[in-house]
């Protein structure tokens, strides 16, 4: 048969492979290079507030990511347990992305709103108080962990270094110059105009009880934030630009 020559000639087998490879390769990047963006538009998605951000920085840092994935899968099981799948812009302003690799514990790409903050505090606190067969450790000492606003502009300002969507800086120099002020708005709920102006759809107000701002404030507004953005009743994507 003719394919015994190419079989039976490593030489050919190296060349022709090599070919076949390199076709497909450039079948699946060249079209790339005539869309103007990869990422949908998506009305209603905006950059993490300085408060939520630094309950980011405390998810990623206690490696909550390890056992919780952020991305619901195109799939009917999904969709019906979490809602809507997870859509492209939605990490649009991740740095690092939070889609995991694995679940021993639920997705939380839509868990925003679900719980109260109360329920977050308990089971934050202790998760066997609300979810008895939980494994998940505990974290209540992130109650006694208080938060330095004054460094959180400078954490905005270097994000604008690193993550470029292609749409300009990721924090205005609005957003940088009053960083501090919105995020000791929104743990505490008070002069919250600018933070409102700035961060549609922000949820101010005390998390976690404690007078003081907390990295268990920050952690329950950033996990009360997550899916709540996108209003998937008039989800249109929009490719655009």
């Amino acid at each position: 048969m003719k394919h015994e020559t190419i079989e039976k000639n490593a030489t050919l087998l190296l060349i022709f492979s090599f070919l076949v490879v390199t076709i497909g390769g450039l079948v699946q990047i060249v079209p790339l290079f005539y869309l103007q963006n990869t990422i949908e538009t998506v009305e209603g998605m905006r950059p993490y507030s300085p408060l939520e951000l630094a309950g980011r920085n405390v998810y990623i840092r206690e490696g909550c990511y390890v056992c919780h994935s952020q991305m619901v899968r195109p799939f009917r099981d999904e969709v019906e347990r979490y809602g809507h799948y997870s859509l492209a812009a939605e990490s649009e302003y991740d740095h690092p992305f939070q889609w995991g690799s694995k679940r021993t514990g639920p997705d939380l790409a839509r868990v925003g709103n679900k719980y109260s903050d109360e329920w977050h505090r308990e089971h934050l606190s202790n998760p066997r108080n609300v979810v008895p067969e939980s494994i998940m450790p505990g974290y209540a000492f992130l109650s006694g962990k208080e938060i330095d606003p004054d460094g959180i502009g400078r954490h905005l300002a270097a994000l604008n270094l690193v993550v470029n969507n292609g749409r300009g800086a990721m924090y205005r120099p609005e957003d940088l110059e009053n960083a501090r002020a919105d995020l000791v708005a929104q743990a505490t709920g008070e002069d919250i105009d600018g933070l409102m102006q700035r961060y549609p759809k922000a949820l101010a107000r005390n998390f976690d009880g404690d007078p003081r701002i907390t990295e268990m404030d920050a952690l329950i507004a950033y996990l009360q934030m997550l899916g709540t953005l996108v209003d998937f009743s008039t989800f249109k994507a929009d490719l655009s630009r």
